[in-house]
């Protein structure tokens, strides 16, 4: 595949794209320290910190979002429609015009607002979780669902605002194929989830009734990630109370916790968090201050993270290899298959999403999608949200969390005003299985490379089709470019059936 540069153009480029480009980058530079703010609050600052960060966040945000709304970024966009662009510079055009249109919608002092909300919610989550006190939060939730109900009528008061807000994190598929494909989850994983249940199979559970400490875990990890292939020169792990990774092409740092009873999760989630981290660092180091540096949203990232946790680090050829690791670091003497049949048992009554199996993460996705879209509509008060949670988790998966920290306290995402960023986790599982189905097609033996350690392919596949192109595709066209055909569930179906089958014995 052949791909024109973006810079094509001489070097000067069009009147006025250098000033514009220039503007856009050092723009990009203020997020970006934003998000080391961000990681410091999570990982490393002191808890007394928060309310001079919350303060320097408020700042920061109130500096960019005045840097986005310039009136001389509008004048630069008007003029560079009629000029002659590459399509790289197109991309860059229709991306910032597409963020600026909706920024210079909403006051800085609502940005500030949500900013400074957002810095000193994190705590106050904190501590209600760990306290299992909804009604300490309740507050706090209930102001940030009134400041986003504002930014997305500022937006546009003539559309449905989870729509609008759902476009912060997707904004090409659209809330009305988030909605499709949530429907179509749900009616098709529920009777294979309730097969499962019937079945009379025994999958292997190598670290039953034992305890593991935090340092075997993290040396198990760290093999984990040397073993994918992690650029340490360009990251790092932590620990966060709930894993997440963030940065640049520089810099895509991981985070991930340890439970001393359950080992494969920390294993699971390392391995999410470093897909996020290698499509980061696969991202274009020379176009990186510009969207062609940049991931194409969510969805795209989200399909990264769940492709290496569970087409690679769930499969039997990953474990074929990397069980006799596992068995040094954490003491345990359990075959390839063992860990295989434990990376994928179907555990409905689990309560927490991040803790979830492959099949019954769905419904956690959508449980959570029903009750912020009906928080934003106002079809939902605050105050009913525990009760709401707990029946719709009965509902879903048959089984009603004790307390509010195992229920709707278990998240991060409201904390930040993240509303509408969940459905991005379904739909990127499943494009991650349609990728995974074209890298599967163009590498010959995919399953003997995984099995004998050599990533090398993937990596390469998947930059070339995926990383490399940052944000010059929306997302169904990026979808196109990769896989031939337009985003599709069937193949995340289709493999569901054909996995869980083998397994339980369908």
């Amino acid at each position: 595949m052949t791909m024109e540069s973006p810079d094509s153009e001489s070097e000067s480029g069009p009147e006025p794209y250098p000033a514009f480009e220039e503007h856009v980058k050092q723009l990009t530079y203020l997020n970006d320290a934003g998000g080391v703010l961000g990681w410091d609050q999570q990982v490393t600052m002191p808890e007394g910190g928060t309310p001079a960060r919350s303060k320097q966040s408020s700042a920061l945000s109130a500096v960019t979002h005045e840097k986005l709304t310039d009136e001389r970024v509008g004048e630069w966009l008007d003029e560079l429609d009629d000029a002659d662009l590459s399509g790289g510079r197109r991309a860059v055009v229709r991306e910032v015009r597409r963020e600026h249109e909706r920024a210079v919608e909403v006051p800085e002092d609502l940005v500030t607002e949500i900013s400074e909300t957002a810095s000193n919610a994190l705590p106050v989550w904190e501590e209600a979780k760990a306290e299992d006190d909804f009604d300490s939060f309740a507050p706090t939730l209930e102001t940030m669902v009134e400041l986003k109900r504002d930014y997305a009528e500022a937006i546009d008061p003539d559309r449905d605002p989870y729509a609008v807000l759902f476009e912060e994190y997707e904004p090409y598929l659209g809330l009305d194929t988030a909605e499709r494909v949530l429907e179509r989850l749900r009616d098709e994983l529920v009777p294979l989830i309730e097969a499962i249940e019937d079945s009379d199979a025994d999958l292997a559970d190598p670290f039953a009734d034992g305890e593991y400490p935090e340092d075997a875990q993290e040396e198990t990890v760290r093999a984990a990630l040397d073993h994918l292939g992690y650029d340490w020169e360009r990251g790092r792990l932590d620990t966060a109370p709930h894993p997440f990774s963030t940065g640049t092409q520089f810099d895509a740092r991981v985070t991930t916790r340890f439970d001393p009873e359950d080992p494969m999760g920390a294993i699971g989630s390392t391995i999410h968090e470093f897909g996020h981290a290698t499509y980061t660092q696969g991202l274009p180091q020379e176009h990186y201050g510009t969207p062609l540096g940049q991931s194409r949203d969510l969805t795209v990232h989200e399909s990264q993270s769940r492709l290496w946790e569970n087409h690679v680090g769930r499969s039997r050829p990953f474990w074929d290899n990397f069980a006799d690791t596992v068995n040094e670091h954490l003491g345990v003497d359990a075959s390839p298959r063992a860990f295989y049949e434990a990376a994928n048992q179907i555990y409905p009554d689990n309560l927490i999403r991040v803790e979830a199996d492959e099949l019954t993460y769905h419904m956690h996705i959508i449980l959570r999608f029903e009750i912020e879209r009906d928080l934003i509509s106002g079809d939902l008060d605050v105050e009913e949200v525990p009760g709401v949670w707990n029946d719709k988790m009965e509902e879903y998966l048959g089984v009603r969390p004790e307390t509010d920290s195992e229920g709707c306290l278990q998240d991060i995402h409201w904390t930040h005003g993240s509303l509408g960023y969940f459905p991005t986790y379904s739909l990127g599982s499943v494009l991650a299985a349609q990728l995974y189905a074209s890298a599967e097609d163009a590498i010959e033996d995919l399953d003997g490379k995984v099995r004998s350690g050599e990533f090398d392919p993937l990596h390469e596949w998947l930059t070339e089709n995926v990383h490399r192109h940052g944000c010059r595709y929306e997302t169904d066209d990026l979808v196109r470019e990769a896989t031939g055909e337009g985003f599709t569930a069937d193949y995340f179906l289709d493999y569901a059936r054909g996995k869980f089958g083998d397994l339980y014995d369908l």
